[in-house]
């Protein structure tokens, strides 16, 4: 999903309107590279400490310590780390822009503090996490379009770093919910492993009712964003009917009712449709320039 919207930003908003951008077709493929071996990284450390945890939640997906051995995994989470942070350094340099190489290094150390401590802190993991996806999608805003600002172009420039901009919002706050969803999925587990999620500070009962109040954010900014600003395109207001406002609204009703850890997990299966659907709409752009 990170490869597909990095691709999306790139192919489907910037180049078909003509945007001076920084990156050629190498460049947004290092980006990707790079990205996608940090988020490979902070997956595997993820994995390294959830072995307790999911042999309870998930012992079916458990991977460390039964598909590979947890030193093998270390050695992958340094080669993911190595290799992504190799490249963010090569493509920072390469747009001229040094300082943009810190990014990657904020990037891989928030995945494991995440990993190593942040995840069993009250909401600040799932903030955490959250922004960092969010970020997926800034990031290539921020090698895109700012090595390529000038005076004659900031208006321009700026613009289309705010719809990337707004797409990161959408996916922050998409994540957040499902990131929330998921520890009232895993609450057994994280219990045991003595973690400090919402669901087990406040319980079960009142940390679905925060959610169900939180999951009426989404749906407020989707259906302003489609009121203020697609109502004249009728094939972009559809697709955010269908697609998103319907999914997100199905996903607050069954939050009225959800009891049990299937509930949970198939309100989280929606949530992550929901995003991947929101990135998708990417492509209503290049739609609409091309009709």
């Amino acid at each position: 999903m990170i490869a597909l919207v990095q691709l999306l930003i790139k192919y489907a908003l910037l180049e078909p309107f003509g945007v001076q951008t920084s990156l050629d077709t190498l460049g947004i493929t290092l980006l990707i590279v790079a990205t996608i071996c940090i988020a490979a990284a902070g997956n595997i450390i993820n994995d390294i400490y959830d072995v307790e945890t999911d042999f309870i939640n998930k012992p079916d997906k458990l991977i460390v310590g039964k598909s590979i051995s947890e030193k093998t995994a270390y050695n992958l989470f340094i080669l993911f780390n190595v290799l992504g942070v190799g490249v963010g350094f090569y493509l920072s340099y390469s747009v001229g822009r040094n300082a943009f190489f810190s990014l990657f290094v904020i990037i891989s150390a928030l995945l494991y503090v995440y990993a190593t401590y942040l995840k069993q802190t009250l909401l600040i993991g799932n903030i955490v996490i959250s922004v960092l996806v969010a970020l997926s999608l800034i990031i290539v805003g921020i090698f895109e379009l700012l090595p390529a600002i000038n005076n004659t172009n900031q208006q321009t420039q700026l613009t289309f770093f705010k719809i990337i901009f707004d797409y990161a919002v959408f996916a922050f706050i998409i994540n957040l919910l499902r990131e929330i969803t998921k520890d009232l999925e895993d609450i057994n587990g994280d219990y045991k492993a003595g973690m400090n999620t919402l669901p087990i500070a406040i319980g079960s009962e009142r940390a679905t009712k925060v959610l169900f109040a939180l999951s009426f954010i989404p749906l407020f900014l989707v259906g302003s964003y489609v009121i203020n600003s697609l109502y004249k395109n009728e094939l972009a207001v559809i697709y955010f009917i269908i697609f998103i406002i319907g999914p997100l609204l199905y996903s607050t009703i069954k939050l009225f009712s959800a009891i049990t850890k299937k509930d949970f997990h198939h309100i989280s299966i929606v949530l992550k449709l929901v995003m991947f659907f929101g990135m998708l709409s990417l492509l209503l752009y290049f739609y609409s320039m091309n009709k």
